[in-house]
């Protein structure tokens, strides 16, 4: 009876670790938050470093976040697990955990939990981070990009043949910008005196994930949820919005999106992450 237990637990064990690492294959990077909750300040004991180190020596692509990222990854977001350190109760000991989480703030990975009874701080927590992190070891971790695929859990999206009348109609009506000063054109035509722009936040108050598509991004929320399709211009940073009168653009480091809305004109700022 006992053994049939034990051999019961290690099938569930195996079965769980084969599951995580087909589920850690589909992603290329891991994003290390660049403080952890239970610290004071970012990167204190060198504790976000470390994680980074430690996640490169398994065969992951660690960075940290807020670092200059690749462009693949810069294109899409969804290329990256987000990796957080979590400290658990313990009167006696130190007991830290990773976790893993998509772009969608789905739990993809959680650690064993990694313990340490020194008492000075820094080494009671570099001691149960490493200790943690050993859980990574036996997962045999290698990135295996999906085939054909551009995007993750997003698929390929064509301008259907209304929409490209009326980027057609758009592109007619920017033609004559100069690229140099596209945004301040922008702002210029669709801001007379006797109508000005309204500027208000945009409706979609969370992050905006910008995903490459046919001819441009896609925009999706954290559902993931698509709420605008842009296509590229010939002018830098300035984008078509399919299926809508209307252009996204950048100026001082900000998006923006200009349409109709109830016969007047509105500007309103998106917080998009490319």
């Amino acid at each position: 009876m006992k053994t049939r237990f034990l051999t019961t637990i290690f099938a569930c064990l195996f079965i769980t670790s084969a599951f995580s690492q087909t589920e850690l294959n589909k992603y290329k990077y891991v994003i290390v938050s660049k403080k952890f909750d239970f610290l004071k300040s970012a990167n204190q004991y060198q504790l976000n470093d470390l994680s980074k180190f430690l996640l490169n020596k398994y065969g992951f692509i660690a960075l940290i976040e807020g670092e200059s990222y690749p462009e693949d990854l810069s294109r899409n977001r969804c290329l990256a697990l987000d990796a957080d350190v979590l400290k658990e109760p313990g009167m006696f000991k130190t007991k830290l955990k990773v976790e893993l989480t998509d772009c969608n703030d789905r739990l993809i990975y959680t650690s064993g939990i990694g313990e340490s009874r020194e008492k000075e701080y820094q080494k009671s927590y570099v001691e149960a981070t490493r200790a943690a992190f050993a859980s990574f070891e036996n997962l045999g971790y290698k990135y295996e990009p999906k085939a054909g695929s551009v995007v993750a859990s997003a698929p390929e999206v064509t301008a259907t043949s209304n929409a490209s009348s009326e980027i057609d109609k758009l592109k007619e009506e920017i033609k004559s910008l100069k690229e140099e000063k596209a945004v301040e054109v922008v702002e210029e035509r669709i801001a007379p005196v006797n109508n000005p722009v309204t500027i208000t936040e945009s409706v979609n108050t969370g992050v905006l994930y910008a995903q490459a598509i046919k001819n441009g991004f896609q925009l999706v929320d954290s559902s993931p949820k698509v709420l605008y399709r842009m296509h590229n211009t010939q002018l830098s940073d300035v984008f078509l919005v399919e299926n809508k009168s209307a252009i996204i653009f950048k100026k001082d480091n900000k998006w923006f999106i200009e349409h109709h809305e109830n016969g007047a004109l509105k500007l309103e700022v998106l917080n998009i992450k490319f």
